[in-house]
């Protein structure tokens, strides 16, 4: 992955975000979350140039909101800090704010559950011919 990708530049924070939607994402090793980024990049380059800004202007905003209540950046948070922020963020009354955590969460969960390790953990077991695959199974 290259560091010219939308997630290069807000690596802190994305990842700070994902482990705090997912605990489990803490124990990925550096190949796992390449091929979470790399899912999500996937998903970001069929998507409009605009959202790409957007979604770096909330990834900064994540970040930096924090410091005016606690002195240190999201990523900087331990676990319970970042949960308590990213709730008052997901119930915000701004529409465009409760959209965009949401927006980042499904990605998150995108780029996690479609990883072929953690497919095989949770014991999802779908094919892409579906139904054929399991009738031609012995």
């Amino acid at each position: 992955m290259s560091d010219t990708s939308i997630l290069a530049a807000r690596r802190a924070t994305f990842r700070a975000f994902a482990r705090t939607v997912v605990p489990e994402m803490a124990e990925l090793d550096e190949a796992g979350w390449a091929d979470v980024e790399r899912t999500i990049e996937h998903a970001l380059s069929l998507r409009p140039e605009k959202l790409h800004r957007q979604l770096g202007m909330l990834l900064r905003a994540i970040e930096l909101l924090p410091r005016v209540r606690t002195g240190r950046g999201f990523s900087r948070l331990d676990d319970a800090a970042r949960t308590r922020f990213l709730d008052t963020l997901q119930y915000s009354p701004v529409p465009l704010i409760r959209r965009g955590v949401w927006g980042l969460r499904t990605l998150v969960l995108m780029g996690y559950y479609t990883r072929d390790d953690t497919m095989r953990d949770v014991g999802y077991g779908a094919h892409p011919r579906g139904w054929q695959a399991r009738a031609a199974a012995p």
